[in-house]
This record gives C-alpha cells, sequence and structure tokens, in this order.
C-alpha cells in the first residue's frame, strides 16, 4: 500500500513492498476544498501515521496488556515495572503518553476530513467516497484503542467524543457519563463506515492495508463485547456483526496456525487488519520481544518474556505453544544462525523467565535477511511480517464467547466454533463450549498481539484480582540442550494491591490532564 502521511507540514512516503521512507516539505493548499484529487489522497493516508508510532504500536499499550499473567518486563524498565504493579499515576513514560496524544490527533484529522469534505465538490465521487469512510473508521478506531483502557460505567466515564461539528475552541469538554456513550459512538461510526468501505477482496492489491467493510464490523463486534462487562444486551450486537461477517464466506482460518505469523500470510483470509510493516518501518513489536541485544547479531530489544502461567495455559500437543514460546532447548534460526535457547554459545540470555516469544521471528531467520525481511537499523527493529489487530480467529471467538454468555454453557454453535480454533491448533475437537474453555483459547490463540488483550479480558470477566493476588514464574535451566531441566522460580510478586474498583481502568495520562479544563483523572489515581 502506498502512503504518505501529511504531518502538520510533512508528507511521509512509504511504499508496502520494498519502498523508501522520506520525509518531504509540504505547504498549502492544507484545506481539503483546495486540493487536488492526489493531495486529497495523500490526507486520507495520513489516517494511518498512527501505526508507524513506536509509542503505539512498538509498546504503547503493551505495558498495559504487560499487566496479565502472559509475560513480564524482560529488561530494567521502572516506568513499565510501576504500570505492571498498579503504582502509575499517568506519568510512566512517553509510550502510554504518546497513545493517549496521537489517538486524539487521528480524530482531529479525521475531523478535519468530515467538516469540509461536504464543501470539496472538485473531488469525484470516488475520492469523496474513500475520504469518508477512512474517516468514519479511523475517527471510530481511535476511540476504540483508548476506551477499554481509560473508560467504565461509572464512576469515571467514558472518553471526550469531539465529532466535526465542536469548534476548535470548544475541543475541550467533559466526559460523558459512561463508556457505554464512547462504545454506542463506535458502533454507530462503524455502522456509517461499513456501509461506504469495500470489501477486501474488492481492494487494488497496491492498496492493501486500506481498511474495508469486515474489517468495520470486526470493529463494532469488538466494542460491544467490552460493552457487554456492562450490559448483556451488547451481546446481540456481537452476534449480530460476527454473524455478518461469517456468512459473507470472504474470510476463513490459514490451515495451519504458525502460517499466520509468516509474510506469505500477510492477506491471507484470515486477515482482516494489520499494522502493514516492512524493512523501512512499521511495527516494532517484533524486534521487542526476543533476547535483549540479539546475542550481537542484531539490536532486539528482550521487553515483553512470557511466563510459566502462560506455557502452562497450553494443553500437550497445542501446535500454538511451539509458535507462540520459545523454550530452553529448542531450536530456531536467527539471522542466519541456529540457536539452542538456553545452551551452548547462547546460554546467556536475557530472560528473566528463560523462555522468550517466537510469534514474530519469521523474518529473522535468514542470513541475509536484514535489509530485506528486517530493518538494517536496530534502533527501528520492523520488518515485512504485518503485525495483526484483527484476524478471523478472533471473530469466531468472540461470537463463542457471546453465545456462552447469553445462551449458556454447552451452546452447540459455540461447540462448533471453539472445535475450529482447536483442530487448528493439532487439538481433538472436544470442546464443551464452557467459560473456562473459551477463556483459555483466547490466551493461547492471541498472547502478544494487539487488539485482543488478555488483562482487558481478565478486567471485564471479573478474573483479574484473584490473578493477579498470585506471583508470576519462569525457570531456571540446568541439564543438556537435548535434556533441559526446568526448575520453576518466582519471577514477579504478587500485586495484592490490585484494586478492581481503581485498576479495572488506567491513569489518563498526566500531561493531558494537565492540558484541559474539563478532562477528570480517573479516580484513585
Amino acid at each position: 500500500m502506498k502512503k504518505i502521511f501529511i504531518i502538520i507540514i510533512a508528507i511521509y512516503s512509504l511504499s508496502s513492498c520494498s519502498g523508501f521512507f522520506e520525509q518531504q516539505p509540504y505547504g498549502p493548499p492544507s484545506s481539503l476544498t483546495e486540493m487536488t484529487e492526489e493531495e486529497a489522497m495523500q490526507a486520507m493516508y495520513g489516517l494511518y501515521h498512527w501505526q508507524y508510532v513506536e509509542g503505539i504500536t512498538g509498546r504503547g499499550v503493551m505495558w498495559y496488556e504487560n499487566c496479565s499473567d502472559d509475560f513480564v518486563t524482560g529488561r530494567t524498565n521502572a516506568g513499565g515495572d510501576n504500570i505492571k504493579n498498579f503504582y502509575d499515576i499517568g506519568r510512566s513514560g512517553r509510550d502510554v503518553d504518546e497513545t493517549w496524544r496521537f489517538m486524539y490527533q487521528n480524530v482531529r484529522f479525521a475531523n478535519d476530513i468530515l467538516r469540509e469534505l461536504p464543501a470539496a465538490t472538485q473531488l469525484t465521487e470516488s475520492v469523496r467516497t474513500k475520504l469518508l469512510g477512512h474517516a468514519l473508521f479511523f475517527r471510530a478506531f481511535s476511540y476504540l484503542w483508548l476506551a477499554p483502557w481509560y473508560g467504565d460505567n461509572g464512576p469515571n466515564g467514558g472518553l471526550p467524543v469531539i465529532t466535526e461539528d465542536i469548534d476548535m475552541e470548544d475541543m475541550d469538554i467533559p466526559r460523558p457519563a459512561s463508556v457505554l456513550e464512547t462504545y454506542d459512538f463506535v458502533i454507530e461510526e462503524m455502522k456509517k463506515a461499513a456501509g461506504v468501505l469495500p470489501y477486501f477482496d474488492e481492494i487494488p492489491a497496491a492498496d492493501r492495508g486500506f481498511v474495508h467493510k469486515t474489517a468495520a464490523w470486526t470493529m463494532i463486534a469488538r466494542a460491544a463485547l467490552y460493552a457487554s462487562a456492562y450490559d448483556a444486551k451488547y451481546f446481540d450486537i456481537v452476534l449480530e456483526y460476527t454473524g455478518k461477517i461469517i456468512e459473507t464466506k470472504k474470510h476463513d482460518l490459514v490451515p495451519e496456525y504458525a502460517d499466520v505469523f509468516t509474510e506469505k500470510e500477510n492477506w491471507s483470509k484470515e486477515y482482516i487488519m494489520s499494522i502493514v510493516s516492512n524493512a523501512i518501518d512499521g511495527s516494532k513489536l517484533p524486534g521487542m520481544s526476543f533476547q535483549n541485544g540479539g546475542f550481537n547479531l542484531y539490536n532486539t530489544w528482550g521487553y515483553f518474556q512470557p511466563t510459566s502461567e502462560l506455557r502452562k495455559a497450553f494443553e500437550a500437543n497445542d501446535k500454538r505453544l511451539k509458535k507462540t514460546i520459545v523454550m530452553p532447548g529448542d531450536e530456531i534460526q536467527f539471522i542466519g544462525e541456529t540457536i539452542v535457547w538456553g545452551f551452548g554459545s547462547h546460554a546467556n540470555i536475557s530472560s528473566p523467565t528463560g523462555m522468550t516469544f517466537g510469534k514474530y521471528l519469521d523474518p529473522f531467520r535468514e542470513k541475509d535477511c536484514v535489509g530485506k525481511s528486517v530493518n538494517p537499523n536496530g534502533n527501528n527493529p520492523t520488518t515485512t511480517l504485518n503485525v495483526p489487530i484483527a484476524r478471523y480467529a478472533d471473530v469466531l471467538l468472540m461470537r463463542a464467547e457471546a453465545l456462552i454468555w447469553k445462551n449458556g454453557e454447552g451452546d452447540e454453535e459455540a461447540v462448533g466454533l471453539i472445535n475450529k480454533i482447536r483442530i487448528r491448533a493439532g487439538l481433538p475437537d472436544d470442546s464443551k463450549a464452557t467459560k473456562a474453555q473459551l477463556k483459555n483459547e483466547r490466551r493461547c490463540e492471541f498472547a502478544l498481539e494487539f487488539g485482543v488483550y488478555r488483562h482487558l479480558d481478565l478486567v471485564r470477566w471479573g478474573d483479574a484480582k484473584s490473578i493477579y493476588n498470585r506471583p508470576l514464574h519462569g525457570y531456571t535451566i540446568t541439564g543438556t540442550a537435548t535434556n533441559p531441566r526446568l526448575t520453576e522460580k518466582q519471577v514477579w510478586r504478587p500485586r495484592t494491591n490490585y484494586n478492581p474498583d481503581i485498576h479495572r481502568v488506567f491513569a489518563i495520562p498526566a500531561q493531558e490532564i494537565l492540558k484541559s479544563s474539563n478532562l477528570k483523572q480517573n479516580i484513585g489515581y
């Protein structure tokens, strides 16, 4: 997808395959009504800029997900540790600070397009429709990216919803009484976006990565799933829109789970929405979850490392385990070198748990990958692998959850949906469609993926307090590569200070509170 991002007075240009990422000056015309069609399309591409901001799709809300029992901070980071231990008061670092700021900038950018579009009569209907669909989608998406982390149904409320009808000088508005108002806005706006967006298979290959109809429907289902924690009526919306996606028959599961996280499947039928990435820019998450310093082969960062609690969630023979977690004694290829994890010349591993994530390692396999499938700059460790935000497996499990919570455990359709996920994982099709099984399937299927977060799941299910009151573990490694011996050890103490009345949401970045007259900090922070 060729993209040009307009950020204040600059255009950022990126081609999707081998492309070049460069900055060029850009001046007037600044109004959509004065732009040529090419310039108007460039304005639309600017709505994708958030995907390339390190504080959003590198770490960002992954610091909040790091609160879950799936992984721990893999290297010293005081701000990240404060978040994980629920000591944060909105001052723990630029990663999460940037997320709020950039998402509201995207809202403003979308509002500018929507405000000026009716008068931009010099544009063809095709271009106007693209601009409309994208602006509606990304305005709603920006609120959805933030709302589950910061909003509730009381006492804090939702997120300020700013539309194109609000004048610039009046943008500092109070929070709505409930986050349900924010979710309702997201749902309605995504419906409008879906009404004008094409299906993915109707988008030219050169424009792959543009949002589309089933992506909007998926975000409706996701918003409704979060809203269902406060009002069960939203399960009906989850069922309606997951049903619409399934009925199109345009999506399916990739037959092998491991193949989902390979470049060749970037645009598979499982794809719904991803952070389009390449060896020039994109999501930095692939370079953040491996060995710190990459054994002097490449500058990976080692931030998020899996726990033995996550390891034990996988059933015997679950194919997802080997793709998700690299265990002591596992053999992997990294920058052309065979690494036996935890042994031999690579025994000195940085992970405090003795394990690492393998989900995004495929682009790092070949000896000549740096500069081809991996960014040559280790301070910007992007790859040619598109990092998923939503895939078809999520549609199936959202629908199964709504069926179980609405109709009760053992729901016949939910049994079939979960079995589809299990069969792909190499497990028996013996689903009983219990709540416990649904929870575990989500955990094993989506570990370390944007959009489906275990922490948010634990909070909305009411499980967070009991789980966070337990320590987290990893392994001390002894033995040999062919016979590794693992001794479980505690790597993180219980977070007994977790208070669901406070910590079901996080602190709004303090800098945003200071800039506002109406924005109120979440209670307890």
